[in-house]
């Protein structure tokens, strides 16, 4: 066989660790539950599209338990609502026409907030730093010929708090590639990609 010892170890002790929780599953199907499902672990990274019409969040009405989260408060009247897309390492990323969660932003702040299956994150919005080119941490506005305009830009963001299954990504960096269109009746209408990850950004 190839590969070193150490492979072949690791691999027969997996081998094996799954063998004998297919056993105790035959013996007992009660203990089905005990079994972890490592297909609703995120991926390291994952990444989500928001996508949609944003709705504002009217004060008061934000989600009841504030998805565990003391860094933002999404009922204070500042945040508006989008829907979130599974694309890449994240449950039910293999049906991507379906909205999984839900996003909320401060158009006059830099908090945001992940509302997803298993927990939920909370991110900050870095400031445009000295010298940055155009779509750096901010729009660069583009007419679309009809009275609006498209906003184009990357972010990147720290993530503040995590919860769930997402809380080993507290500390860790979400890179955004945005293309907000503000229409001309004034709605923003997003399209944005999301690469969150657990490492910090420099």
């Amino acid at each position: 066989m190839n590969g070193n010892a150490s492979d072949y170890i690791t691999r027969r002790t997996l081998i094996s660790g799954i063998g004998g929780a297919i056993a105790a599953l035959a013996m007992d199907p009660s203990k089905a539950a005990a079994v972890p499902d490592d297909r609703q672990q995120p991926g390291n990274p994952f990444i989500v599209l928001l996508k949609g019409i944003y709705a504002p969040v009217l004060a008061g009405q934000g989600p009841g338990d504030n998805l565990g989260l003391s860094s933002v408060n999404l009922s204070d009247g500042s945040y508006a609502r989008n829907h979130i897309y599974p694309i890449f390492g994240i449950a039910d990323s293999k049906k991507q026409d379906r909205p999984i969660g839900t996003f909320y932003v401060q158009f006059a702040g830099d908090l945001c907030a992940y509302d997803l299956p298993g927990g939920s994150l909370a991110m900050q919005f870095a400031p445009v730093p000295a010298g940055a080119p155009p779509g750096f941490n901010g729009f660069v506005p583009h007419p679309d010929g009809a009275g609006g305009a498209y906003l184009e830009a990357t972010f990147e963001l720290a993530i503040i708090e995590a919860t769930g299954i997402f809380s080993a990504f507290q500390g860790g960096h979400n890179h955004m590639v945005d293309r907000l269109h503000q229409l001309a009746t004034g709605a923003f209408d997003e399209f944005c990609f999301c690469n969150i990850s657990q490492y910090q950004f420099p």
